[in-house]
């Protein structure tokens, strides 16, 4: 199991055991106020926007282009934060992420 530590849209932290193996959004998208994950998973729509927390940025994988072109068109972007959660792949190396649930895009 991998922890995690979750800001969800109301502002609340929410500690979850999460599953490695499976994608974050997936371990996520049936939480309160969390992401909406329209797509499924398939990188298409970045409703599964998060803002991870700067000291896990350099600790994931790097953004594939797909995903940074994406992601970079949100009202809500931070260089250095913005992820879709659909895409990092949970791993027990990622016990204790900490990350924030971005705002809705209207």
């Amino acid at each position: 199991m991998v922890r995690l530590v979750v800001t969800n849209r109301a502002g609340q932290q929410v500690k979850v055991e999460a599953s490695s193996g499976i994608s974050l959004m997936e371990n996520i998208r049936e939480l309160d106020s969390s992401v909406d994950a329209i797509c499924g998973g398939l990188c298409a729509c970045a409703t599964c926007h998060v803002f991870i927390d700067p000291a896990w940025t350099n600790r994931l994988p790097q953004r594939q282009e797909e995903e940074t072109l994406l992601i970079s068109d949100s009202s809500n972007y931070i260089a250095e934060q913005s992820r879709l959660s659909c895409q990092i792949q949970l791993t027990e190396d990622l016990d204790g992420l900490e990350f924030t649930i971005a705002p809705e895009e209207f």
